[in-house]
C-alpha cells in the first residue's frame, strides 16, 4: 500500500503564495502520476492538476492555469504545487493523489487511485 503526507497548507493574503508538498512512501512504483484535487466549502471536489509520471506532461484546470505549477521529484517519490498570485476563490481543503494509468490526463478516477488526507489552504481579501 501507499502512504501519502501532505504539507505546505495555511492561510494568506490574497496575491500571495504558497508550495504544497505530497510525500509517497510504503510499496509504491516508478509508473505512478500523481497529482491535486480540492475541496472548496459548500462545493464538489474538483479537479485542479496532474503530472504523468515521467513528469514530460502535465494537465491543470483551467482556473489555475498560468497560476500554479505542478512538478516531481521520482526520487522521493514527491509532488509539489507552487500555488502563486492566489485568490479567495482557491480556498479549499487540497488531496494529493497517486496512481497507475492514464487518470491525469482523463481526469477519470474510475481505475482507482491513493489520496492523502488533505492541507487546509485559505487565502483572505
Amino acid at each position: 500500500q501507499v502512504q501519502l503526507v501532505e504539507s505546505g497548507g495555511g492561510s494568506v493574503q490574497a496575491g500571495g503564495s504558497l508550495r504544497l508538498s505530497c510525500a509517497a512512501s510504503g510499496r509504491t512504483f516508478s509508473s505512478l502520476a500523481m497529482g491535486w484535487f480540492r475541496q472548496a466549502p459548500g462545493k464538489e471536489r474538483e479537479f485542479v492538476a496532474a503530472i504523468s509520471w515521467s513528469g514530460s506532461s502535465t494537465n491543470y484546470a483551467d482556473s489555475v492555469k498560468g497560476r500554479f505549477t505542478i512538478s516531481r521529484d521520482n526520487a522521493k517519490i514527491t509532488v509539489y504545487l507552487q500555488m502563486n498570485s492566489l485568490k479567495p476563490k482557491d480556498t479549499a481543503i487540497y488531496y494529493c493523489v497517486v496512481g497507475r494509468g492514464t487518470w491525469w490526463l482523463s481526469r477519470d478516477l474510475s481505475g482507482g487511485v491513493y489520496w492523502g488526507q488533505g492541507t487546509q489552504v485559505t487565502v483572505s481579501t
